[in-house]
């Protein structure tokens, strides 16, 4: 019985993380469906709002990294819950901020506890559950954020629409009280240097940082072509603007589809999984240059490269855990910090080559950089075969113990 009590707690603590993880990415992303609404109501332009996003991100990628050390003493219940207290609190101000400036402010309080929460959510998760499930409790993290972009983001869109973009604020800052208190009530009070998840269970410096730089790549990779998808639909493939948020829901839903697929592979073989997901997504990417005028054959690439850059993410997560050189914690805000580079110069990228070369050139890029992070992978796994994991047996005193047992099963 107590065992079934600690299961069930470890699951719950593990839906309440993935609820962060798609509270963070709904409120990150939603100002870009809520751009032209905002900017009437706050009387700014539209490019002013678009700063939301952007600063947003910036603070993400420079904050990650120095705060984690930071707080490296406060044990993960501690601090999960005041950054989710603070995401709502600061959530709560962007609803009922009258001016432009405040709801900036607001917004970059938001950031600094987006920065800390995606680096220790992913070790404050695989310590609930057994070693050998890590790769798939991750990918249930990691689905929170695909299903924000799948549905979240579309809904709060939806209902901005509908009632004004504070109501969609204001919906995402009641979400967060509740995940805020699934996650006090369930999570563990365990402290960050303690259990197996807390250091890389094969550390290696030379793979940690080829990590990053693939993380820079595929991820600069994935936004240089979806940033402008919308462009490439209605010009290349010849779709209506109407159509493009059925395509956008598509590939929302692929990506959904992309965790499940990963999970179930991820701890057998998770560099094969890591040189699966980039080359399919550089294969997507190519297909679309090559083929994107054809509608139908256009959608069913769109939704792969999202399938891919899903389960790729999540394949990330976990070899960050195994490979991390000291902390996870600060081994995953680094990985944060290079997502984060990697959405902006992707973003940045395809902008330059978009008025002089076409929106055809976007989908170039973004496969050329997918073929140059499968190139690190594979060269470098030619060079040193993959290192294997420690015995189950030398860890079996540093498995998770976080409810009094050897560890959960999912």
């Amino acid at each position: 019985m107590a065992g079934r009590t600690r299961r069930r707690r470890a699951v719950g603590a593990l839906i309440g993380l993935s609820g962060g993880t798609f509270l963070y990415t709904t409120a990150e992303a939603l100002p870009i469906g809520l751009l032209l609404p905002m900017a009437v109501d706050l009387t700014v332009s539209p490019s002013q709002v678009g700063l939301l996003v952007t600063a947003y991100g910036a603070v993400v990628t420079v904050a990650s990294v120095p705060l984690t050390a930071m707080v490296r003493k406060v044990p993960r219940r501690r601090l999960l819950s005041a950054l989710l207290a603070g995401f709502v609190v600061s959530t709560a101000i962007t609803v009922f901020a009258s001016t432009f400036t405040l709801i900036l402010a607001a917004r970059m309080a938001t950031a600094v506890t987006h920065a800390l929460f995606w680096a220790v959510v992913v070790p404050a998760a695989a310590e609930l559950f057994r070693p050998g499930l890590r790769g798939r409790v991750i990918a249930v993290v990691f689905a929170g954020g695909n299903v924000a972009l799948a549905l979240g983001v579309p809904a709060g869109t939806w209902l901005g629409e509908r009632a004004g973009w504070r109501a969609s604020f204001l919906a995402v800052a009641a979400l967060g009280a509740i995940v805020l208190a699934v996650v006090a009530s369930l999570l563990p009070s365990t402290r960050p240097d303690q259990g197996h998840a807390a250091r890389g269970a094969t550390p290696d410096a030379r793979r940690f940082w080829l990590l990053v730089a693939v993380a820079v790549l595929a991820t600069a990779g994935a936004i240089a072509a979806y940033t402008y998808v919308a462009l490439f639909v209605t010009k290349v493939s010849g779709f209506s603007a109407s159509s493009v948020g059925a395509i956008l829901l598509v590939r929302g839903v692929a990506s959904v589809l992309g965790i499940l697929a990963i999970a179930a592979v991820v701890d057998r073989s998770p560099w094969l999984a890591l040189v699966a997901t980039v080359a399919l997504q550089s294969v997507a990417l190519l297909g679309l240059y090559a083929l994107g005028q054809r509608p139908t054959v256009a959608v069913g690439l769109i939704a792969l490269a999202g399938l891919a850059f899903a389960a790729f993410t999540a394949a990330l997560g976990g070899l960050v855990l195994q490979v991390a050189p000291g902390r996870s914690d600060l081994a995953a805000a680094t990985v944060s910090a290079a997502v984060n580079v990697g959405i902006t110069g992707g973003a940045l990228v395809g902008g330059l080559a978009l008025p002089s070369h076409g929106v055809h050139s976007t989908v170039l890029i973004g496969a050329l950089l997918g073929v140059v992070a499968l190139m690190m992978v594979l060269g470098e796994r030619l060079i040193r075969p993959a290192a294997s994991p420690r015995p189950r047996a030398a860890r079996s005193r540093t498995a998770t113990q976080a409810y009094g047992g050897s560890g959960q099963s999912a």
